[in-house]
């Protein structure tokens, strides 16, 4: 399953519970889960097809920052 990895500000208990409705309701998010003891706050998500915009908005709409994460 094709995983994707976001920089994020989500970091703390409050904020997961604030973007869960958003990102659950994603039907090509299968599952997620975000880092918050990372600096960067990653948001890790799974699913077949996927698409990275859609992930951003969701989480955007939550009322978060959100940009991809580049390997390094």
């Amino acid at each position: 399953m094709p995983t994707l990895q976001f920089k994020t500000s989500i970091n703390c208990a409050n904020c997961l519970r604030a973007v869960t409705p958003f990102l659950d309701a994603e039907p090509t998010v299968q599952k997620w889960s975000v880092d918050t003891n990372n600096p960067d706050k990653i948001l890790t998500v799974e699913g077949e097809n996927v698409i990275p915009e859609q992930v951003m908005k969701a989480v955007s709409q939550a009322g978060f920052d959100i940009e991809p994460r580049h390997a390094a």
